[in-house]
């Protein structure tokens, strides 16, 4: 294992650490009672980061998405090439993606209850390899993206955001915990991985901002509401955040003509990390 590769599976370690300590167990599926939120309607118009993706593809191509969740990415994306094959160990972002493929009439989308490591190698070859905010959680890194570009015939693609999303709200975290939060690896981790193995990807920043997020609220109450919801907190410390932050307003948010602004995070670009391997 290179320096870089140590060095990423112990920001991992750092992380699961934090959260056992403070949070207890990781449940069996972290997605459940949040999927649907990843679920978008595939027959949608393609925003400018999915043309992006989209623009990689042939008409004859297979596609596959490792950890695809609801299907955000690769439902639309079936529309643009001859299969899709989505390997998602998540129950509830399964059913997610099943409800939304069979909702709009999707054939050509199969789904595999799969971590990316435990499938069946000759059932997820595809002509491009696609995966969206997933390497952020990924310790053994290196065989995870050696296994990608095997089963790559022509191209891999990695999504990531310019912070990891996880990662946003680490001064709310200060705030409520008392202690730095342990951050999660992005891409200034993951890019000395890649040089070391020898791969030398394209580095696109995408033309648009992120899908999931207001950064203006008509009230306080929908402000302090906003920092409320996520997985950097536990459900019972939810009421003694909702003090603190409700004391310390003028330090998350700002007033402006639409009602408040969120001053406490810095604006994101998706990053698309992406080589040939042939």
């Amino acid at each position: 294992m290179t320096v870089a590769a140590e060095e990423y599976a112990a920001q991992c370690d750092a992380v699961r650490e934090q959260m056992a300590r403070l949070f207890g167990p990781s449940p069996a599926d972290i997605w459940a009672g949040g999927a649907s939120l990843f679920r978008f309607d595939p027959r949608r118009e393609l925003d400018g980061n999915l043309a992006v993706l989209a623009s990689y593809l042939q008409p004859g191509d297979t596609l596959v998405d490792i950890g695809g969740g609801a299907g955000r990415v690769s439902l639309p994306l079936a529309l643009r090439c001859r299969e899709v094959i989505t390997v998602e160990p998540s129950p509830s972002m399964r059913e997610e993606y099943a409800a939304s493929a069979a909702g709009s009439g999707i054939t050509n989308a199969r789904l595999m209850s799969s971590n990316w490591m435990d499938a069946d190698a000759v059932a997820v070859e595809g002509d491009a390899i696609v995966t969206s905010d997933v390497t952020y959680f990924v310790r053994d890194i290196v065989p995870f993206i050696e296994r990608m570009q095997s089963a790559a015939r022509r191209r891999v693609m990695i999504n990531v955001w310019s912070e990891p999303p996880p990662n946003r709200a680490a001064g709310l975290f200060r705030r409520v915990y008392g202690e730095p939060q342990a951050p999660m690896p992005g891409h200034r981790q993951l890019l000395p991985v890649l040089w070391d193995m020898g791969i030398l990807p394209d580095v696109i920043v995408m033309p648009e901002p992120t899908w999931w997020e207001d950064w203006h609220f008509p009230t306080r109450e929908k402000a302090i509401e906003s920092v409320l919801i996520g997985r950097w907190s536990r459900e019972p410390d939810r009421e003694r955040a909702q003090a603190l932050f409700e004391a310390r307003f003028d330090e998350l948010f700002a007033p402006d003509n639409t009602g408040y602004r969120a001053i406490w995070r810095a604006p994101m670009r998706e990053l698309l990390i992406t080589w040939e391997t042939n």
